[in-house]
């Protein structure tokens, strides 16, 4: 969500493709083969029907998606509401004017379920993604971020810092802060 401030304090426009990636596929204890997405459309998870939603909400426009988007995120991660409930989806949907038949049709359509199956597929085969937020780069450089938001006036600069170690200094592989779960402070300077 961080990202959100990081375009608000950047001159240029953030070129973001955002993908689907089904951390309850990666994530399961189901025996092999199983697949979240060969589940019945009752089956409870989380995550498959907020990207089917995204995925909806982008052939809305541009900004629709990322209005609905960032919306979704707030719900997700501030509000800590079951963004797999269909109606929750609705909820959020009308709070940034989608057009909801539309966004409930397409959300139906098989053809946005396979573009979310599609999209996580490459990560893992193409880029080894294991977990969100994974960054891939123009140049198939792909790096996973674990962070809390940066402090106030800080988000562009530090996009523009892990951008560049990101996707030019791939010899980097790992970079882990030894005291778990987050350092020191970290949690009121990001605050």
């Amino acid at each position: 969500m961080w990202l959100e401030s990081a375009q608000e304090q950047s001159d240029e426009a953030l070129d973001i493709n955002w993908r689907g990636f089904l951390l309850e596929q990666i994530n399961n204890k189901q025996e092999p083969g199983w697949k979240v997405w060969e589940q019945p459309d009752d089956y409870e998870f989380r995550g498959l029907w907020a990207l089917r939603a995204g995925e909806a909400a982008k052939k809305q426009g541009k900004e629709a998606f990322q209005k609905f988007h960032i919306a979704l995120l707030r719900a997700r991660h501030e509000d800590r509401v079951n963004i797999g409930d269909k109606d929750v989806l609705m909820e959020v949907a009308s709070t940034v004017g989608l057009d909801l038949e539309k966004l409930r049709t397409d959300m139906e359509d098989p053809a946005i379920k396979d573009q979310v199956v599609t999209d996580h597929l490459e990560a893992v085969e193409s880029h080894g993604v294991f977990g969100t937020p994974t960054f891939v780069f123009p140049n198939g450089a792909a790096a996973f971020v674990k962070m809390v938001k940066p402090p106030e006036g800080k988000a562009a600069r530090t996009l523009e810092l892990l951008s560049e170690m990101m996707s030019e200094h791939i010899y980097i592989g790992e970079v882990k802060r030894p005291q778990p779960p987050w350092p020191k402070g970290a949690f009121t300077a990001g605050q």
